[in-house]
């Protein structure tokens, strides 16, 4: 990439790693860091921990290693404010402790700051195999961070018009995943820090996106710079009682969102009467800061994010129960989780009503995907096939179409463009699989309870 020395010789960050429950620390910690980055940018790495452990001994060879206590849980978000206070170099660089840098992370990251000290940089974070510790990139590397309206953090692809010529190159994103990032240490607290109403965990992350660029900064994703991440299986510790990512994710859309806080509670109503504390501080803050509007957010910065996850939903293609036509069957997902084969079981519901509880009920929608669900009530969960003869699993959704994109065609089929087959099924074993497409088999028909004609002729216009 070229990263020009000049413009990072001179800053010197404090990397910042919180623990809580995460094993084997002094292996995780001690070659990752600064195994290899130039000695000269480090100014010394601050460890939280709250553990009854002592640390020192491990640590007694490593002299920039700064371990500072806290007498109770205080959760990553107050914890990185603990952290984040006690720094004393120009740059403070966030890591979560389950994370382990590659060669030469930390310059790329310098370097964009340097250039411009209100630019928030992330590292490409991949991944960490959670049991034998393999290490790759993400699904599709370089992505800009973006959100649905449930709040979920979400990857999106970088548009043509930001993609660059050299894709080391460092792009703009909306939204931080989160765990690791590097800020200029004056800015941080300019921009007030962590909004300490925030509780353990969750919603931080979105704060501080709005936060940077509604108020005068940037934030970039740096391609030179990447950092491994575990991404575990289960979460080895217990939260607090009393304590609600509800509230903090309500507390964000209420102080940074406006009018938009409103799509989240369409989705979420259970948000809508929670309290989410004294936000006074907050709102204040973003006055004197003089930060524009979350429109402007959305219409500069991330523009290109309701293409993937729109504030209003299209209206779908077909929904309600599913019946196959052969057997007078209906697709069952109930009991069913993601990796798991849909199979026929016995109609559970009469015409008219919508058994969403029966776990009978799929949309399909603009995405030209089938979601478990109806319209307004969808599961993260869809219809996915491997290859022709492959069962019909539920999987992710990941709005990217490929093993998720269907046709239902007016032959009542559901045609899977990837496998070039269509959806079949078996009544004996109440199967249900990718076979070669047959308009005569009556296991192949497939009846949605519901559909809006209108929606059904644009998509099997648009794909002729």
């Amino acid at each position: 990439m070229g990263i020009q020395e000049v413009a990072h010789r001179n800053r010197k960050t404090h990397p910042d790693e919180r623990n809580h429950g995460d094993l084997r620390l002094p292996e995780c910690l001690k070659p990752p860091v600064w195994r290899c980055l130039p000695v000269t940018v480090l100014c010394s790495l601050i460890l939280p921990e709250h553990l009854k452990v002592s640390l020192e001994e491990y640590m007694v060879r490593m002299p920039k290693v700064r371990i500072l206590r806290t007498k109770k849980r205080e959760g990553l978000i107050r914890t990185r404010l603990l952290g984040a206070s006690a720094a004393k170099g120009e740059v403070i660089t966030f890591l979560d402790s389950h994370c382990e840098a590659n060669v030469n992370w930390l310059p790329p990251l310098l370097d964009r700051i340097a250039q411009n000290r209100k630019t928030i940089v992330c590292p490409m974070i991949d991944v960490i195999d959670h049991d034998n510790f393999g290490y790759e990139t993400q699904a599709g590397d370089a992505m800009r961070g973006a959100f649905d309206w449930e709040m979920y953090y979400k990857r999106i692809p970088i548009p043509p018009e930001l993609q660059k010529e050299d894709p080391s190159e460092p792009f703009e994103s909306p939204v931080m995943a989160g765990g690791l990032f590097a800020v200029d240490r004056k800015w941080f607290w300019e921009l007030g820090g962590y909004d300490t109403g925030l509780e353990i965990w969750g919603g931080e992350q979105y704060e501080i996106s709005f936060k940077v660029w509604m108020c005068g900064g940037r934030m970039e994703d740096i391609p030179c710079s990447r950092v491994g991440h575990i991404y575990r299986k289960y979460v080895p510790y217990k939260v607090p009682s009393g304590v609600s990512l509800a509230k903090n994710l309500k507390r964000v859309a209420e102080v940074w969102m406006d009018e938009y806080a409103e799509y989240i509670y369409q989705r979420r109503p259970e948000y809508r009467h929670l309290s989410a504390g004294d936000m006074t501080i907050q709102k204040e803050l973003r006055n004197t800061l003089n930060c524009k509007s979350f429109k402007w957010f959305m219409t500069e910065v991330a523009w290109d994010l309701p293409k993937h996850y729109p504030p209003v939903e299209p209206p779908a293609a077909a929904w309600g129960e599913l019946r196959n036509a052969g057997s007078g069957l209906c697709v069952e997902s109930k009991h069913f989780t993601s990796g798991s084969p849909i199979r026929l079981e016995r109609c559970t519901k009469g015409r008219g009503e919508m058994g969403w509880s029966h776990g009978q009920v799929f949309t399909f929608g603009w995405r030209e995907d089938v979601r478990v669900g109806d319209p307004m009530h969808t599961k993260k969960v869809c219809f996915d096939a491997i290859s022709h003869n492959s069962p019909v699993t539920l999987y992710d959704c990941h709005g990217m179409k490929g093993n998720q994109l269907w046709r239902y065609r007016e032959d009542k089929s559901l045609y899977h463009p990837v496998s070039n087959s269509c959806m079949d099924s078996s009544t004996l074993d109440k199967r249900v699989f990718m076979n070669t497409c047959d308009s005569n088999s009556p296991s192949q028909r497939w009846i949605f309870e519901r559909t809006n004609a209108t929606v059904l002729e644009q998509f099997n216009r648009g794909n002729n």
